[in-house]
């Protein structure tokens, strides 16, 4: 019990300590704008920016656009998840499999995925169509390679007692493979979080016409700088909390 205190004890301290350096920087971005340190135009107070997050939030423009791009994130997180992991899973319990794909994965593997969204716009347009494909491709190989790596880690002895035992090539995937590469699997559905957010965002930027990447550009191009400010922030909001969930 005392161990468990101690730990929620450093977990507060941490979390306090974050905080403070965030204040301390909106601080030091409030005292710099207000005396003029550096350009007010370019770097508004910091209860401005809060105050124009204040306003779009109620008027409900930064919420409808941070749900646009929530569900494209989604579509294209959901769909990298169903695909890759069942095919993770069966290409690292195929040796012939793995032999065969390997090669070409790790050519794949080492591309940006902001390299594919002109290729994605000539086939599919700006729509939405286009963003949640580069979403699910940027998402894929994180989730593809640690399932694969995961079911390959599997310790045969855990295989052979399951054949023992009678179980089907299906429940040994099931009950033993599968719950085995657990963890390197939620490892690649951690990374592939940010990368999806990184990505979704970009893709908006240079495809848009909606979503809290797009909305943030253009209050850059039409010069609404207290707005930009706020459209980062809540991109800010949303990556943090998209770390927490797994």
């Amino acid at each position: 019990m005392e161990q468990g205190s101690i730990r929620l004890y450093q977990l507060a301290l941490r979390k306090t300590k974050s905080l403070l350096f965030f204040a301390f920087l909106a601080f030091l971005m409030e005292i710099a704008s207000r005396l003029r340190l550096v350009s007010p135009l370019y770097f508004p107070p910091f209860s401005r920016i809060l105050e124009s997050f204040s306003e779009l939030t109620l008027a409900g423009v930064l919420p409808m656009q941070l749900l646009h791009s929530l569900l494209r994130m989604a579509c294209g997180y959901f769909l990298a998840v169903v695909v890759m992991i069942p095919l993770g899973i069966v290409i690292g319990t195929h040796r012939r499999w793995f032999l065969a794909l390997d090669p070409l994965l790790e050519l794949l593997r080492p591309l940006p995925p902001p390299a594919i969204i002109p290729i994605a716009i000539l086939f599919l347009g700006i729509g939405d169509g286009m963003k949640i494909s580069v979403v699910f491709f940027a998402c894929s190989f994180p989730i593809l390679t640690n399932s694969i790596d995961g079911s390959r880690l599997v310790h045969p002895l855990f295989i052979q007692t399951g054949e023992t035992l009678g179980l089907s090539r299906f429940e040994l995937l099931r009950k033993i493979t599968l719950p085995a590469a657990s963890p390197q699997i939620v490892s690649g559905l951690r990374t592939s979080l940010p990368i999806c957010l990184i990505v979704t965002i970009l893709a908006e930027m240079i495809g848009g016409e909606d979503g809290i990447g797009y909305w943030t550009l253009k209050m850059q191009r039409t010069f609404s700088i207290p707005e930009m400010y706020a459209g980062v922030l809540v991109t800010g909001f949303m990556g943090y909390f998209l770390n927490r969930l797994l």
